[in-house]
């Protein structure tokens, strides 16, 4: 029982140790914010490369040459190696110190899409600055005295939500690629992906009344305002010929009378077998609706966005609906 209990206690404390060392600044830089940070000795670490290591051992067995043939010419050779393999290390540190990093803007992007998180490089300095950025991918940088860059590190996205950014690191292996010199960074950034419209476009609900929630009140001849199946008996002039190009069927074009410009998009209109498919329907409508130009409002079973129109109102209700 006595020896059961402390393997368990072992246990315990290895698991808090392995989590500790997971945790630490080395591991996974400073912690996350949204101010500018300066690279300083504090945030940067430096060890050896694979080259290095094989740079170490060429070192090691010319000094036991020079000691063997006590040749004081080897003796040199060994001792100006050694020089330089120690000047690397301050020439590499230099690299980064001083650099000045801080998170740019983000951009909304679609499910499915890529999203960039922008950082922006400051060197302070007189000296050209020569590393890599890295996330997701890396990125070469090279900033020369007294200048400013940035640098977008691509992400791409699966799912609607926030989606956050993961450690940032900046890195170099200058001059002679003996040492890597590297800070991991954190930020606060993170970038709103929207749900993925649907791909096909349908018609907009419709309904009775002109203050109905769930459509316009009427058809007329007067705003596009989406397709439905086409019918025996329709305009030829109405057909959507791109549908049809792409082989998703014959489409007619729908419009919306001058006295029914106010739509109302509800989530329960919508059909789909998930909460995703709902979504993205309710996605492709909004975006229809805006590049046509009508005012609409959006309904959700937690929320409801008043009748408007424009840029603006579009994020909103997408907003919404990334959020759902």
């Amino acid at each position: 029982m006595k020896r059961c209990a402390q393997h368990t206690l072992r246990q315990l404390m290895f698991s808090q140790l392995k989590q500790k060392i997971k945790n630490h600044r080395f591991f996974i830089g400073e912690q996350a914010g949204l101010a500018p940070v300066r690279l300083t000795h504090q945030r940067i670490y430096i060890l050896p490369t694979t080259r290095g290591l094989g740079f170490v051992i060429i070192l090691v067995v010319q000094l036991l040459i020079a000691f063997v043939y006590n040749n004081n010419l080897a003796y040199f050779l060994a001792f100006l190696l050694a020089s330089v393999f120690f000047i690397t290390i301050l020439h590499s540190f230099k690299t980064l110190a001083g650099i000045i990093v801080k998170p740019g803007s983000v951009v909304p992007v679609f499910a499915g899409e890529t999203a960039s998180f922008v950082l922006v490089l400051q060197n302070p300095t007189p000296t050209p600055r020569f590393f890599q950025v890295s996330m997701a991918d890396q990125q070469s940088v090279e900033l020369a005295p007294f200048s400013n860059g940035s640098v977008a590190l691509a992400v791409k996205t699966t799912r609607r939500g926030w989606c956050y950014a993961n450690k940032i690191t900046v890195a170099t292996t200058y001059p002679l690629g003996l040492f890597r010199a590297w800070s991991p960074l954190r930020f606060e950034l993170k970038v709103l992906v929207y749900p993925k419209p649907a791909s096909q476009s349908t018609p907009f609900p419709e309904s009775a009344g002109l203050t109905a929630e769930q459509g316009y009140s009427q058809l007329g001849a007067d705003d596009f305002y989406g397709l439905a199946s086409y019918q025996p008996g329709d305009s030829v002039k109405h057909i959507h010929w791109q549908s049809y190009a792409k082989g998703l069927g014959v489409f007619s074009k729908q419009y919306a009378g001058g006295n029914a410009r106010e739509l109302w998009l509800s989530y329960q209109a919508t059909t789909g077998g998930d909460v995703e498919q709902r979504l993205s329907q309710l996605c492709r409508w909004l975006i229809d609706a805006e590049q046509a130009g009508l005012s609409y409002g959006l309904i959700l079973p937690n929320l409801r966005i008043t009748v408007s129109s424009g840029h603006s109102h579009t994020e909103q209700c997408l907003e919404a609906l990334a959020l759902f």
